[in-house]
């Protein structure tokens, strides 16, 4: 009943910026947590950066100074802004909620993932 959908992954130079986007749909009534994971080849999956209702906001360290997250809760869609991009940062990127549905149940769903390469 509730779905995400990652858009704006890519081919970029080392040093570059690519911005996210994850937008929520279906049945929503409220959307807690919002975080951005991500995989690379051969490597489990790990959390990035996550943001509260409240706008807290928690990153791996790895990504700190470099990686915003931010999320606008009219559109129910949240950004990661990825500023001095590195080969390492090469992963496939996943968003993923806590949302309370209309239906007053919660539910947890994944996106289907974008492509971030970072490449010379």
């Amino acid at each position: 009943q509730v779905q995400l959908v990652e858009s704006w992954g890519g081919l970029v130079q080392p040093g570059g910026s690519l911005r996210l986007s994850c937008a929520a749909s279906g049945s929503i009534f409220n959307i807690n947590t919002i975080a951005w994971y991500r995989q690379a080849p051969g490597k489990q999956r790990e959390m990035v950066a996550a943001i509260t209702s409240g706008g807290s906001t928690n990153y791996v360290d790895s990504v700190k100074g470099r990686f915003n997250i931010s999320r606008d809760n009219a559109k129910n869609t949240v950004y990661l802004q990825m500023n001095s991009l590195k080969p390492a940062d090469t992963a496939v990127y996943y968003c993923n909620a806590k949302i309370l549905t209309m239906q007053g149940f919660f539910s947890e769903p994944w996106g289907q993932g974008t492509q971030v390469t970072v490449s010379a």
